[in-house]
């Protein structure tokens, strides 16, 4: 009996055990739907199985694709991940080619780095006479690769994608891809390139998650994303964009068969062009203190000089000058040294001093107010030059593909609108006043508050310091931050226009320069001799006599004499 009851207890442990591992394989299995999207946590050392039944006759290809917001998961064919099986990203897919007989598929993800990772997934089904996504890749690991392959820094963000081939049936031979250009291979198929802007300012994964279901499949990414390009299967498959660092994007492929009427979607892919995990200048931590402080000071000048700048003349032109010797100084030393950031800046705010002081000083001693105004004019041009070149005209092949007509229309603009100065030269400086002070005051928001508005004239730093920006897109998105930004832009630039020309409309057109003030009445004091100025001693003279008065001693006043007893 007791060999018996040991066999029973030794036989109970081994069957809670089964039940166990039964009951963790079911947990770690997530059932999807096609269409239907699924959030998935995938903790450390867990493979979750993605298993997808009950497939149509009708399908012929799918793609499993998954999202996180900046953790790496892996997805794979196998249980366990190996070269060209498998793929680790933040943005990830798989495309299956299924049997004829097939009607159930399971993929395989995990997490290649500590901790728990949740994401979220879809299954998107395909026809036979769909075109395949990334069937004809030469350069990726993947056999077949769906994805979109993203990077970016600074100035900007590329993608790049493999080409798509002809769909074909269930156990059927894949076309070929490079064999021959006639019109029933590969090479009718066109590349449709979408994108969609997340919400401003929201890093938040709820806000990603929305983003990347509104974008995924191809009705989504119709309805709510912006087309930016078509690409035919002559081009290369990559794409250029402006990089905005705290924005999040997300970028689409749509490919074509314009023969059958059918596409496909390749697997999204986001960014934010910044990092999470950085604990110095991450995604969370973009605005630099130097910056702050830089663009505050800056914002405080500008809303002195949207309302005041022609008053104070001189203030104006140190402020101007101040302006375009550190904007240009900046782009020489960041394209000739190796300075960190901060040092960059601080040097241009000094130079620009050096630069304030030149202007105000020019004007002092030459008197010159055609020149002075026409280096505020060029400030005006500046801006108008940018905004134009800011809008979808700036993104025309003519200005992305030569940097000659880009830059000669860019200071075409700029040299034009101070030239209108030399016939209304007071009008010309108050205008100047209102619409630069009111952008320096946009660009102060901008060190706390992201706004579009700030890439009116980054994108022209961005041009000058980076030879290939040229091949970017410089979409930005326009939300409702932007537009309450303009609007501010806006009343701030009118308010202080019609302020100054109400205010100095009975004063003369500009104040006269003090050092040819100095002169004239230097001269008048020496040929009017019935002018008492004529008679009044020289500045050393009267310093000297100060100074003696106060080193030396003063005797009693009156006469002194013996008190008489």
């Amino acid at each position: 009996m007791k060999p018996r009851k040991m066999s029973g207890w030794i036989g109970c442990p081994l069957l809670l055990l089964l039940v166990c591992e039964v009951q963790t394989q079911a947990e770690n299995r997530v059932f999807f739907l096609p269409g239907t999207f699924q959030n998935v946590s995938v903790s450390q050392n867990e493979t979750v199985q993605a298993v997808v039944s009950r497939i149509s006759p009708e399908v012929a290809f799918i793609t499993l694709q998954f999202h996180t917001q900046h953790r790496n998961t892996t997805l794979s064919y196998t249980r366990l991940p190996g070269v060209g099986l498998s793929l680790t990203a933040v943005d990830s897919g798989l495309l299956s080619a299924l049997e004829p007989s097939q009607t159930s598929l399971t993929l395989f993800l995990s997490s290649p780095d500590d901790g728990t990772v949740s994401g979220t997934g879809v299954i998107l089904p395909y026809s036979s006479t769909d075109p395949v996504p990334g069937a004809c890749n030469t350069e990726f690991n993947l056999d077949i690769d769906p994805n979109i392959y993203i990077h970016y820094n600074l100035y900007e963000t590329t993608i790049r994608f493999a080409p798509a081939n002809l769909g074909y049936e269930r156990g059927g031979t894949p076309p070929a891809c490079d064999q021959s250009t006639a019109t029933n291979t590969r090479w009718r198929l066109h590349y449709d390139v979408y994108q969609y802007f997340l919400p401003e300012n929201d890093l938040s994964e709820h806000s990603l998650f929305a983003g990347i279901q509104a974008a995924a499949d191809i009705p989504g990414v119709m309805t709510n994303s912006r087309r930016v390009m078509m690409l035919l299967s002559t081009d290369m498959t990559r794409v250029v964009f402006n990089s905005i660092p705290g924005q999040g994007v997300i970028y689409s492929v749509v490919v074509r068969d314009p023969l059958l009427n059918t596409s496909a979607s390749y697997v999204p892919v986001h960014t934010y062009a910044c990092s999470f995990t950085s604990t110095l200048d991450g995604c969370h931590t973009l605005g630099k203190l130097s910056t702050k402080i830089f663009f505050t000071i800056a914002g405080l000048a500008g809303l002195f000089v949207c309302f005041c700048g022609h008053r104070f003349f001189k203030c104006e032109l140190f402020c101007m000058g101040f302006s375009f010797t550190a904007f240009f100084f900046f782009v020489l030393i960041t394209r000739t040294t190796d300075l960190g950031y901060d040092i960059r800046l601080a040097l241009s705010a000094v130079v620009g001093l050096v630069g304030g002081v030149a202007l105000v000083m020019s004007w002092w001693r030459f008197g010159s107010v055609m020149a002075c105004v026409f280096v505020v004019g060029l400030m005006l041009g500046f801006l108008i030059a940018s905004v134009v070149l800011f809008t979808p005209l700036g993104d025309l092949d003519i200005f992305r593909r030569s940097d000659l007509v880009f830059w000669v229309t860019f200071c075409c603009i700029t040299i034009i609108v101070p030239l209108l100065f030399v016939r209304w030269p007071r009008e010309g400086n108050i205008i100047t006043c209102g619409v630069a002070g009111a952008y320096a005051v946009v660009l102060a928001f901008n060190a706390y508050i992201y706004t579009s508005l700030s890439y009116i004239t980054l994108n022209i730093l961005k041009r000058l310091l980076n030879n290939n920006f040229n091949a970017a897109f410089t979409d930005v998105p326009f939300q409702t931050i932007d537009y309450v930004m303009i609007t501010v832009w806006v009343v701030l630039g009118v308010c202080g226009i019609v302020l100054q020309l109400y205010r100095e409309r009975s004063r003369p057109f500009f104040p006269p320069s003090p050092y040819l003030m100095w002169l004239q009445e230097r001269e008048r004091r020496k040929t009017n001799v019935l002018d008492p100025s004529h008679h009044f001693p020289s500045l050393a003279n009267r310093f000297l006599t100060r100074v003696r008065q106060m080193t030396k001693r003063t005797e009693p006043a009156g006469e002194h004499t013996p008190l008489l007893l």
